[in-house]
């Protein structure tokens, strides 16, 4: 029974989305996964989606996967670039990943057009700014 599972509350994992230069000098946005946990999480899968409502029209974008065999405790990891396009979507990011022998997942969503500058705050670890969610 569903009632009977565990499921252990993530806490110490975020996702942050921060503008920075990409390879060719030019200013990006890219999404992050950040541990600020003292432990290694392994095996980690991120599946990413947005959906929602652009110009009164239903909009949904293709689902990506993303796996990190291991994330060190108190680092980051790059996981995709987003364009401003779909800012205006919810943008979701599914986490699962194994800690100390035991599943956890969480669902991280970016409210539609809460991407922007007034929502930015200092990222931990990486010390640059962007919008958080932890």
């Amino acid at each position: 029974m569903r009632k009977d599972i565990h499921a252990p509350k993530v806490e110490g994992v975020s996702m942050a989305v921060v503008r920075e230069l990409d390879e060719e000098g030019e200013e990006a946005w890219y999404v992050y996964l950040i541990n600020l946990r003292d432990v290694t999480l392994e095996n980690v899968l991120v599946s990413s989606r947005g959906y929602g409502e652009l110009e009164g029209e239903e909009r949904k974008t293709s689902e990506m996967r993303h796996f990190l065999e291991n994330l060190a405790p108190r680092s980051w990891a790059r996981i995709e670039r987003i364009v401003e396009d779909v800012f205006g979507l919810n943008n979701q990011y599914w986490l699962s990943f194994y800690a100390a022998g035991q599943l956890h997942d969480r669902k991280y969503i970016f409210l539609p057009d809460s991407i922007q500058e007034g929502n930015f705050t200092t990222v931990p670890l990486m010390e640059k700014r962007g919008v958080m969610i932890g």
